[in-house]
């Protein structure tokens, strides 16, 4: 009988999950305003809130168009709440973000890179450069309010690098403590986002960056889970959001062919596995468009991806 990785780990996951739940969010039972939901097997139960709010995100460049306003009056309409800009040349944009959305229903969701050099690059002032440009990210996003500033330790493309050994992993939990520690200064989080082997080497599970959280124990330090990435490192969507558990920040979401809309390669777009984890850990910050597409119309298609995400939390 030939057996489905993906399909194993979701019908045997049970008595896990509920100890990964315990373990990062403290719940241990049904809570008030929840209900029990079958998971796995139906022989464990994991507590579940279906009440949880859905906050919708688009990165700057989502939609068609060079007009912001344009961008963000069709958002107003679709009812998407979150606005993820680049960090690169932010600290020059705080005054026109600002006005951009004053007196709309959109937040700055979180800023997507943008830094300049890399952490764990052998040349200490390529990592400086790094730390520098981050810092000056970071002060933006507070003055944005922003969730925090996505970073990567380093892509496969990136290189001289140093080697991934126990060393390094100090290195970089040092380094995220104190650049943590500014960002709750500034208001906002530093956000460590795992990417599939074929982009970068380190942090490839939301597991990992977790385990980093947890062990710099920093509140200015979080993670993020990317369902593209996690369509080709993740055996569960679910296990995937619960292992990043009180850490996990934000969420990335594109079609789990190609990365284009939610609901461009058709039935292989299926998160509810994933929302219904959210909905257990009660995460009720941004899941965020970061997306191309190849439909004739793109607007029309992030319409289509909203609707598809809407209907499978509802589902979830």
């Amino acid at each position: 009988m030939s057996v489905n990785r993906r399909n194993f780990i979701k019908t045997s996951f049970g008595s896990a999950a509920l100890a990964t739940v315990s373990a990062c969010t403290g719940i241990s039972g049904g809570t008030s305003g929840s209900k029990e939901k079958e998971s796995g097997n139906g022989k464990n139960a994991l507590p579940y809130n279906p009440n949880v709010k859905l906050n919708i995100s688009f990165q700057e460049w989502t939609l068609a168009g060079d007009v912001l306003k344009d961008k963000l009056d069709f958002m107003e309409k679709l009812g998407v709440n979150g606005l993820e800009v680049s960090g690169k040349g932010l600290s020059g944009r705080v005054d026109e973000l600002k006005q951009a959305l004053n007196g709309r229903n959109i937040k700055i969701s979180a800023i997507c890179a943008g830094f300049g050099g890399f952490m764990l690059s052998e040349d200490e002032s390529i990592r400086n450069e790094c730390r520098d440009s981050m810092r000056e990210i970071i002060t933006a996003a507070g003055a944005l309010g922003s969730t925090g500033v996505i970073i990567v330790p380093a892509f496969n493309s990136q290189k001289p690098v140093m080697p991934h050994t126990q060393e390094t992993r100090d290195f970089l939990c040092q380094w995220f403590d104190e650049l943590g520690t500014f960002a709750k200064e500034n208001g906002t989080t530093v956000i460590l986002e795992p990417l599939n082997r074929r982009e970068a080497f380190y942090l490839r599970l939301v597991a990992d960056a977790a385990s980093i959280c947890r062990d710099v124990n920093n509140p200015g330090v979080t993670c993020l889970g990317d369902f593209w990435h996690m369509t080709w490192e993740e055996t569960s969507d679910m296990g995937a959001f619960l292992s990043g558990g009180k850490y996990l920040q934000h969420v990335h979401i594109a079609s789990r062919k190609r990365r284009l809309m939610p609901g461009e390669d058709g039935e292989a777009d299926n998160y509810i596995d994933g929302f219904r984890g959210l909905k257990i850990l009660g995460y009720d910050k941004y899941i965020s468009f970061e997306c191309g597409s190849k439909a004739e119309d793109r607007n029309a298609s992030a319409a289509e991806g909203v609707g598809l995400i809407r209907k499978q939390w509802e589902e979830a």
